[in-house]
């Protein structure tokens, strides 16, 4: 008995969610592994090139969605949209918006393929290049729907959802590629896990819904509010998005094919401790929100964050470290071991990187944006820098530790000093 109500204690504290939510990402970065193993052997370093260059494409252009998740994660933990059955009413209005547009975008997409192929780089995969802002409104529904379940402290749903996400996205962009797709299948498979697991959420959402009482009307109007206060979000993870996924776009327009493959198999391998900082951030922020609206002190849980965030990141580095080119030779093949002298420089950058993505996540619980200018710095110096760099991998990387650096160092130094702004009179539910 008395174990069962430890292990019960257990499961029930701040930690032990955050592990959780850090877990999930951490498996879900794990299935990227395996996507990205089982594309480089299935497409060659040429074509997985092209396929990295659209991914980080979308990745960059998802931040709307992210952000917005922010926002959505926040108010609804400080009761700003109402109980659960006001906000999940809010989001059915928002779902029936995203759809309409989600169809005007892929029409738009259709006609501009040849134009947005030129902008990223990849003009011979015209149909999948099409399907990269159709992709980021899927991503922008999905966000808001972890976003309400993360307010109200639904983490597990949340977790799954991550999970779900990424295997349906190996199963299906797997299938598409066997069947003829080539790249352009393998890119599908993105937006087709996207809707898979939005439809999922929507059922437990309405589930939760039968919880609460209360309603939202004029959802219309609380979106296009939420949209337009939602500009510190989405200018600091489209920072945060574009130190992340910047230097692959550039490595495909200034390396040669094979190169390129290489280096971006060798970021995708780096970015575990980045995964994990996200699945972190899932619990930081409502939490930090939180206790910021208590009155409490919000900065234990960004320590605990850090914490959890060292544990995977030191023996990462270690690996990178040590044997390099047997874990790129067994995760992606021969032919990408010519990345191996610059693994554990991008694994320090990555590093670096979560590093920065919770603390942005911690200041904008806050409601602070001072480290939006720091940041704009570094993420406009990155591809000025990297243009003009030797296209040697190792140099290229070296330029990205440099500049996760200072990111780092600029976003710490401000989130430990970062106070709870003054508490405002709470705001009543939009009637």
């Amino acid at each position: 008995m008395r174990y069962r109500r430890l292990r019960r204690r257990i499961a029930a504290s701040e930690t032990a969610k955050a592990a959780g939510l850090a877990i999930a990402a951490l498996t879900a970065n794990a299935v990227a592994v395996v996507v990205t193993v089982v594309f480089t052997r299935l497409l060659g370093d040429d074509d997985y090139g092209s396929l990295a260059a659209l991914l980080s494409a979308f990745t960059i252009l998802a931040v709307a969605g992210s952000s917005l998740q922010v926002a959505v994660a926040r108010d609804t933990a400080r009761g700003r949209l109402g109980d659960a059955a006001g906000a999940i009413a809010a989001l059915r209005g928002w779902t029936r918006t995203l759809l309409v547009v989600v169809a005007g975008v892929a029409l738009a997409s259709i006609l501009l393929r040849d134009q947005i192929g030129d902008l990223v780089g990849v003009r011979e995969e015209p149909w999948a290049v099409a399907a990269v802002a159709p992709t980021g409104v899927l991503w922008l529904l999905l966000s808001l729907q972890r976003g309400v379940l993360q307010g109200l402290g639904a983490y597990t749903p949340v977790g799954a959802s991550v999970v779900v996400e990424a295997l349906c996205r190996l199963v299906a962009g797997c299938v598409l590629v066997l069947l003829g797709a080539g790249v352009a299948g393998a890119y599908l498979g993105t937006p087709l896990a996207m809707a898979g697991t939005s439809v999922a959420l929507a059922e437990v959402l309405h589930r939760r819904a039968a919880r609460g009482t209360g309603e939202a009307p004029h959802t219309h109007r609380r979106l296009r509010s939420l949209v337009a206060g939602g500009w510190a979000p989405i200018a600091g993870l489209l920072l945060l998005a574009a130190l992340q996924n910047v230097d692959v776009i550039i490595a495909k327009r200034e390396m040669a094919s094979g190169n390129a493959g290489s280096y971006a198999a060798a970021v995708v391998a780096a970015k575990l401790v980045v995964w994990t900082a996200i699945g972190i951030g899932l619990h930081l922020l409502p939490e930090a929100a939180r206790r910021a609206e208590a009155g409490d002190d919000p900065r234990p849980v960004l320590v605990r964050a850090l914490g959890l965030l060292a544990v995977v990141a030191v023996p990462a580095l270690a690996i990178f470290a040590i044997a390099p080119e047997t874990l790129l030779r067994l995760a992606f093949g021969e032919e990408f071991v010519s990345a191996s002298d610059a693994l554990l420089v991008l694994g320090l950058a990555m590093t670096l990187l979560a590093v920065s993505t919770l603390a942005v996540q911690y200041m904008l619980a806050l409601h602070h944006t001072a480290f939006l200018w720091g940041l704009a710095l570094v993420a406009l110096a990155e591809p000025l820098l990297l243009s003009r760099s030797d296209t040697g991998m190792r140099a290229f990387a070296a330029i990205v530790l440099a500049l996760q650096c200072a990111a780092a160092v600029w976003s710490l130094a401000l989130g430990l000093r970062a106070r709870p702004h003054s508490r405002a009179t709470p705001q009543p539910a939009a009637t």
